[in-house]
């Protein structure tokens, strides 16, 4: 064996026992148990995830709403270009492991010292029929290049597979996003019913105090009551009045925001409103919690974020291993342009190989690769707790819901007991047998029992909308919609029906 060939075995050995210094760090393995049900009462047979948005809502105006937010959803098109830039990210990384070639030309002159090494060179040195060097000497050159880092350590196609699951993660964060959107709209569009409610509510019971305080007038004239009735019905009657015109702003609020959701200016919502109370929200099938993790696009999110997390683990330990590299070229040189292509003279070719390994100073390499760590470690917890979220969400819903459908039933009562004395005391009081505070009273319980019932109602709405929303639902008919990526799940498992 010659002593250059132990020379390079010496020095690859070497790059080799270098790279065996890799710090050992911990890592994390993630935590994806979940209970086996979310309770007792709650529907197990299949899950209305899977159900599409217009499976769910049936008021066609609300339909509408949603199908335009999707598109022109100012946030939904700044996470489109998000997804473009992970998508060109994978060609670029895909390409860092390939060889690069490239096609180059170049052109100088120069003069060197004649007490130069170069100039003492061509002092004496004749090219062709004795001639001198020319003083000022010039160089010519084209041809091909090529350079490739052969990927031993797969360090450059992992990298190219985290770009490719931080792409994947990024369509996952579209899909959540149009979760939420979905839920945004929705819950919005029946805050704005719930208020047309609220203020037909207080108009008729406007309507209701003014004509009691005709009443009340009348029975003043004839001196069956005094003056202070009909202030305090005054007073009723105006302070409703401004409270109508609160109610208005509101709902004018409202509309804004819906149209703020939708990508467009403030106009007016296309709604209906007037079987609201009469309505059921529809009950929901949750399925089982593990259907979470393929359900909820920000759980799987948080999934493909850790995969790419623990690639990049890998990505930086092979920093610490040797690289090699080939470098070549094939051309044409010549210190003047004719005779550039003269061939085989001005032909010129190179090869090299490289070996190159850190070997003093590596606290960048150290660093980066610690920090791969720390963000692995960190991924998981996070995975974990949007996993703990989302059971937390749709357990909180489910109890939600059924508070909500007692207090409902309750509430109800309450109100048609007020209603019905309104009219006995308005009797009892135009017979001189009770006093009309106790009319006024009664008018203002039962509007305030009616505002509660309709409030009431809202919230049953919503805590549906936000339970199909913790269950993983409303992003599935978005390919239909945006023209994106292919909607996961086919048909629906859940079972809706009124709630009773």
């Amino acid at each position: 064996m010659t002593k250059s060939i132990r020379i390079a075995l010496f020095s690859i050995l070497g790059l080799m026992l270098n790279a065996c210094g890799i710090p050992d760090l911990t890592s994390k393995q993630e935590d994806t148990q979940l209970p086996g049900t979310y309770g007792s009462g709650a529907s197990h047979e299949g899950s209305s995830a899977n159900l599409r948005w217009n499976q769910l809502f049936d008021d066609p105006n609300l339909l509408q709403l949603i199908d335009v937010a999707v598109k022109n959803n100012k946030e939904v098109n700044i996470m489109m270009q998000r997804i473009s830039v992970a998508e060109n990210e994978i060609q670029a990384r895909k390409g860092a492991y390939l060889p690069f070639v490239s096609l180059g030309a170049g052109a100088d002159g120069q003069k060197v010292g004649q007490y130069t090494r170069n100039g003492a060179v061509e002092e004496n040195l004749d090219i062709k029929n004795g001639k001198a060097f020319p003083s000022f000497l010039g160089n010519f050159s084209f041809g091909l290049f090529s350079s490739w880092e052969i990927d031993i350590w797969k360090k450059l196609r992992n990298a190219t597979e985290v770009a490719r699951l931080e792409y994947l993660a990024s369509m996952e964060g579209r899909r959540f996003l149009i979760t939420n959107l979905v839920a945004e709209v929705a819950q919005a569009y029946y805050e704005l019913i719930a208020l047309d409610n609220q203020l037909e509510n207080l108009e008729k019971n406007i309507e209701i105090q003014q004509n009691a305080l005709e009443v009340v007038k009348q029975l003043q004239f004839y001196a069956r009551t005094n003056s202070l009735a009909v202030k305090r019905y005054e007073a009723e009657v105006a302070k409703n009045t401004a409270r109508n015109y609160e109610v208005k702003q509101q709902i004018t609020v409202t509309e804004n925001r819906i149209n703020y959701l939708l990508g467009r200016t403030p106009q007016a919502i296309q709604r209906r409103s007037s079987d609201f109370m009469n309505s059921k929200p529809k009950v929901l099938a949750v399925g089982i919690p593990s259907q979470l993790l393929k359900n909820r696009p920000d759980i799987r999110q948080a999934e493909f974020e850790l995969s790419a997390a623990k690639l990049n683990i890998d990505v930086a330990r092979a920093n610490f291993y040797p690289s090699f590299g080939i470098k070549a070229g094939v051309g044409f040189e010549a210190f003047a342009l004719k005779y550039l292509i003269n061939t085989p003279e001005s032909l010129a070719a190179t090869i090299a190989g490289e070996l190159a390994a850190p070997l003093v100073n590596r606290n960048a390499i150290i660093a980066d690769y610690k920090n791969a760590s720390a963000k692995q470690i960190q991924a998981a917890y996070e995975y974990e707790q949007r996993i703990i979220n989302a059971y937390t969400e749709v357990s909180n819903q489910l109890s939600n819901i059924a508070n909500l459908d007692k207090d409902f039933e309750r509430k109800g009562s309450q109100v048609d007991a007020l209603t019905q004395s309104i009219e006995i005391a308005s009797q009892l009081f135009k017979s001189a047998r009770t006093d009309y505070l106790d009319v006024l009273l009664t008018q203002r319980d039962t509007l305030e029992a009616k505002r509660e019932l309709i409030e009431t109602k809202l919230k049953q709405y919503s805590a549906t909308v936000e339970l199909y929303r913790s269950l993983g639902g409303g992003w599935r008919d978005i390919e239909d919609i945006a023209n994106v990526a292919s909607a996961e799940g086919e048909g629906s498992s859940g079972q809706l029906g009124p709630r009773r």
